[in-house]
């Protein structure tokens, strides 16, 4: 049997028709308020005659708001004579996780950029993340996932890629990173959970793929809102996927990432002051945040370091915090 086969989820739409359609991926689900029910992903399709195949996709963390509106957006406003070739769009790939408004589902606490390549036979997560590895990327040439910081992060809008040995692939990837029109660009060889997500599934298939982070704090701001659907758009146009208006493209400034030491983590359980804030240039060894014990205040706070010099792409919303939490993420200086 085919790998798309095993799949237990059923696309409601015709990928092969022209037009836009609008409808849902149903994940079966019984449960005891519902036997024989099923969970509802939307999903669209546009598709006008041949061209690039494309994978629009949002809502990994359900929690990350900017692409989710910014892709439903764009499914109410794109007819299919700006489209060349065809877009799969969706907006909140996680439904349960969206719905509940939380990263991980509620149903399994999947998260599911770290469930690829999936399993059909697994919890619903993991059904869904082989559904989009096996049975979607495998008909698109590009893959777009769009993510933010969620609930517990805020990052300087950026695109963000894998790093590719190859010169010509990692030539494409960096062309449509600067066609988003994002302030910051960063490229990333040793991305978390790297074998699991998107990126890796999109990488097995042949697929190119692009990322981003944009915003974040668990809230929507019309500056953010108002990039990622220009970028949207732009980004379609750069591989001639779109043929509508298209705005201008701001600069982009690109950055790369390394390992654990580009990461801050609180050392300690507590409530976080920041030393430093987006934006700011650091130095290695100079302080980062203070984790205050507000349940004995007589204690010295515990202390946290910056362990690479860079710039600060991305700081922790929440205040309290445990040991482990992610404090800061930093870029430096893009060396291509």
């Amino acid at each position: 049997m085919k790998a798309a086969e095993r799949s237990r989820l059923f696309l409601e739409l015709d990928l092969a028709r022209n037009g836009k359609q609008t409808g849902f991926i149903r994940v079966p689900h019984s449960v005891h308020r519902s036997a024989y029910g099923w969970l509802p992903i939307p999903v669209a399709c546009i598709k006008n005659g041949d061209g690039p195949r494309v994978l629009m996709m949002a809502g990994n963390h359900g929690d990350e708001w900017e692409g989710q509106l910014a892709l439903g957006g764009l499914i109410r406003d794109l007819e299919p004579a700006q489209v060349r070739g065809r877009l799969i769009i969706l907006p909140s790939a996680n439904f349960p996780a969206a719905q509940a408004g939380l990263r991980t589902s509620p149903i399994d606490d999947g998260n599911l950029n770290r469930s690829f390549p999936g399993d059909p036979d697994g919890d619903v997560t993991r059904q869904i993340a082989y559904f989009i590895e096996h049975v979607l990327l495998p008909q698109c040439d590009y893959a777009f996932d769009f993510h933010s910081g969620g609930s517990s992060l805020m990052y300087i809008p950026s695109t963000l890629c894998r790093r590719d040995p190859d010169l010509a692939a990692m030539a494409r990837l960096l062309g449509m990173m600067k066609a988003f029109g994002a302030p910051l660009g960063w490229v990333g060889s040793a991305l978390q959970g790297q074998d699991r997500t998107l990126t890796a599934a999109a990488r097995r298939q042949g697929v190119a793929s692009m990322g981003t982070e944009l915003g974040g704090g668990g809230q929507v701001t019309p500056s953010v809102l108002k990039l990622a659907a220009e970028g949207m758009r732009r980004l379609l146009a750069h591989i001639g996927a779109y043929v509508g208006p298209v705005p201008a493209t701001p600069d982009t400034r690109l950055l790369t990432l390394g390992g654990n030491d580009y990461y801050v983590y609180a050392p300690d359980g507590g409530v976080f002051e920041p030393l430093a804030e987006l934006g700011d240039e650091v130095k290695r060894g100079q302080p980062a945040g203070r984790i205050h014990f507000h349940d004995t205040p007589w204690r010295t706070p515990a202390l946290a370091h910056f362990a690479h010099d860079g710039l600060v792409i991305c700081k922790r919303v929440p205040g309290r915090t445990e040991r482990g939490d992610c404090l800061y993420h930093l870029g430096s200086a893009y060396p291509g």
